[in-house]
């Protein structure tokens, strides 16, 4: 199990990007969470097997078609062991 925290830079707020995150994470069986932050970023943790995170990730640098992501900061995290996967 691989965990990945991760900080979504560029036109990722009011373009559906938390909604499309937990929908193609659940898609892909990924668990933990995603939520916006105060200063325009959003912000996620992503659980699961090493290759469909590493899909899931490349798939977030287009996100939905309304959204722009120009960065993403990825570092590893600890696995929380969620069941899921949320919007926050």
């Amino acid at each position: 199990m691989l965990a990945r925290h991760l900080i979504l830079h560029g036109k990722v707020q009011g373009v559906f990007y938390r909604d499309w995150t937990v929908e193609t994470a659940r898609s892909l069986g990924l668990a933990g969470w995603v939520r916006n932050l105060a200063d325009g970023t959003v912000e996620a943790h992503l659980e699961g097997d090493e290759g469909k995170v590493a899909r899931m990730i490349e798939a977030m640098h287009d996100g939905p078609p309304r959204a722009r992501v120009d960065r993403i900061e990825q570092h590893d995290a600890a696995p929380q062991a969620f069941q899921s996967f949320e919007r926050r």
